[in-house]
């Protein structure tokens, strides 16, 4: 079973676009969309694991031009 979870990405002014482009090419990332207001993107993504998440995060997507902040949000599962 795969780790969830919802990156929240502020992009600087006038590069939404571009990082969009830049996230649409990596598999992980299920759902991308630009919104108004803060943060610019919510991305949707599913990992092996954490470790998986902590990769993509901090050497995917922090290195994506444009990208100034990012807020992930793990998904977790309740007990039935």
């Amino acid at each position: 079973m795969s780790d969830r979870a919802y990156v929240l990405i502020n992009v600087l002014p006038g590069q939404t676009a571009d990082v969009v482009r830049a996230l649409s090419q990596i598999k992980e990332i299920k759902t991308i969309d630009p919104c108004w207001g803060k943060p610019d993107i919510f991305a949707l993504v599913e990992v092996p694991d954490q470790d998986a998440l902590t990769s993509l995060v901090l050497t995917k997507i922090h290195a994506i031009e444009g990208v100034a902040q990012t807020d992930t949000h793990l998904v977790y599962r309740l007990k039935k």
